[in-house]
């Protein structure tokens, strides 16, 4: 990149250097015919044309369809929205003998082309939040004009992927480097159909380590091929990182079973291809064998209480009785967030030492007519504008919070490790930092004495890293939608192993109060007899090793990014 382009303004403009040997690899399977035209609709400063160009002038040498004849000419565009940058990747290929057309212009601005053998690149990658105005106007207009429809969330890479398919032609091929966001997020799942129906290959390859650094993103590499065809399969390849790529340098042989992925609905999530196949085929095995089965067939769930002001009407002891508030004003809580929630139970007992450490055990929430007490507390909020919150206001009286019945357990949203569900013994109200699970009739006794225990496994850990997303610092989130769909222990493998279960409880609490969750999770599977032959050849290792490693790399984006704030 040219000194000129900051770091602040390549972040503005989503560009980011691409490791040479990512760009190599990309243009290795791009490009294979001297009289290829290849096209870079975010060029930067030649990261892929360089060796695209190079490709093109020693394959000039030798016999390819068509011949490249005495006069042959490199076929190499691309397009830049920066001058400066524009300017450095001409003169850069010029070095290597080769005259390219970089034109200074917003991809979008351009009118498709189909005259384009590979399109191969690094798309901008801004946010929604800065991805606005005219750039994204323009961004969703040449989508739509191509078929595709896509939200105001969408960020700059999901409408790049359809402009710029509509400059191949047909049979051409797509080969860029996408953010692991295509697999996962709402507003990319016209983008995920558009791949299947518009290509008749598509290969995905994965890594293992961060390889932006810079950008402290993951990402994938997308490789489609056969323009104006479809495809009702993908082939999964794995790298450790950048320097592992030398299986991409040719065209993709017959499709390996192992690594070859069918969707039911490629429109849906594809995130579970973070996990190796093995690990994957256990997880289906476990769940058609029905010693799986979605959390939402245990009961509902639901978000607690939202008061608008956690500050104003969560209360500790100590403080509640400085107000000289009355039993009857209060309603006992579970904490705000969850980090006292990483054992099996939360009982009155730990509830009663949270709030001596001066947590907020206890919502403000007054009976009628309100006690003296509680009118002078009430008046406080109103001259210090609690009143005024937006939840506040929209509810009367504003300073009741409505609150969900007490739920049979209470699970966490926000988790460093895994979901941790938690039996509600202490039988409070929460807030909505957590969820709380109401059990079916008939499953409420099994539930609150063994699911907390029995969520605690490899299947489990695994299926949270594939339904969840990271958040800054490396934090997993569930939203309500996912957590439903979370597969935990089902009731019939937890009935048929509690025994096993209960002989464990003890030592898996030990563990827990340790901070030695991965050793929980050992001792769970065992237990739950993940490993028998009838859930498949394949052990219990496969689903462990990729949750851990899936975990790891989260955390350690998580850190990467801390130590950049």
């Amino acid at each position: 990149m040219p000194e000129a382009l900051t770091r602040d303004t390549r972040k503005a403009r989503g560009a980011f250097f691409t490791p040479a040997p990512i760009a190599k690899s990309i243009v290795d399977w791009a490009v294979r015919c001297a009289s290829d035209r290849i096209l870079d609709p975010s060029c930067g400063d030649a990261a892929f044309l360089l060796p695209a160009a190079t490709k093109l002038l020693t394959l000039s040498a030798v016999s390819c369809a068509g011949g490249p004849g005495p006069n042959f000419r490199a076929q190499i565009n691309g397009v830049d929205i920066d001058s400066p940058t524009a300017k450095t990747a001409r003169e850069r290929l010029t070095t290597i003998g080769v005259e390219a057309r970089i034109e200074v212009s917003n991809f979008f601005d351009l009118p498709a082309n189909a005259v384009y053998d590979a399109v191969i690149g690094n798309p901008p990658y801004i946010r929604y939040q800065g991805f606005n105005g005219t750039s994204r106007t323009a961004a969703r207009e040449a989508a739509a004009r191509a078929g595709v429809s896509l939200t105001a969330l969408a960020s700059s890479w999901a409408p790049f992927i359809v402009h710029a398919s509509q400059f191949l032609r047909p049979g051409g091929r797509l080969g860029f480097v996408l953010p692991t966001e295509l697999l996962s997020v709402n507003y990319a799942a016209p983008i995920r159909r558009f791949l299947f129906n518009s290509f008749a290959s598509i290969e995905l390859v994965f890594f293992e380590r961060l390889v932006f650094k810079e950008a402290e993103a993951n990402v994938i590499l997308l490789l489609a091929d056969g323009y104006g065809g479809s495809t009702s399969h993908a082939t999964i390849r794995r790298a450790r990182d950048e320097s592992d790529l030398s299986n991409l340098s040719s065209p993709s042989s017959a499709a390996d079973p192992e690594n070859t992925w069918s969707p039911l609905n490629p429109e849906g999530k594809w995130t579970e291809l973070l996990a190796p196949a093995p690990a994957r085929a256990k997880l289906a095995v476990l769940r058609n064998r029905a010693a799986l089965t979605p959390l939402s067939e245990w009961g509902s769930i639901r978000l607690g209480a939202v008061t608008g002001n956690n500050s104003y009407f969560t209360l500790s002891p100590l403080h509640a009785r400085e107000l000289a508030l009355e039993r009857r004003d209060l309603v006992r809580i579970s904490p705000s967030g969850s980090a006292h929630l990483h054992g099996l139970s939360l009982t009155s007992a730990m509830l009663t030492r949270l709030g001596k450490r001066e947590r907020g055990t206890l919502l403000f929430r007054p009976r009628e007519p309100l006690s003296f007490a509680a009118k002078s507390y009430v008046q406080m909020g109103r001259e210090i504008g609690v009143d005024l919150a937006y939840k506040c206001r929209a509810r009367k009286p504003w300073y009741i919070v409505p609150l969900p019945p007490v739920p049979n357990l209470l699970l966490t949203a926000m988790n460093t490790d895994s979901p941790r569900i938690v039996a509600n013994a202490a039988r409070v109200h929460h807030l909505n930092s957590v969820y709380g699970v109401y059990l079916l009739d008939g499953l409420v006794q099994l539930g609150t004495e063994l699911l907390p225990l029995a969520g605690l496994n490899s299947a489990s850990m695994l299926s949270a890293e594939l339904s969840g997303r990271s958040y800054g610092g490396g934090i997993l989130k569930l939203e309500p939608r996912e957590m439903c769909t979370w597969l935990v222990p089902s009731p019939r493998l937890i009935r048929e192993r509690a025994e096993e279960l209960r002989s464990i409880k003890g030592e898996v609490g030990r563990y827990l109060r340790r901070g030695q969750f991965l050793q929980a999770i050992e001792a769970v599977d065992g237990a739950l007899g993940l490993t028998d032959t009838k859930y498949g050849s394949s052990d219990v290792d496969s689903l462990f090793s990729a949750a851990v490693s899936i975990a790891c790399h989260r955390k350690d984006r998580g850190r990467r990014q801390r130590e950049k704030t």
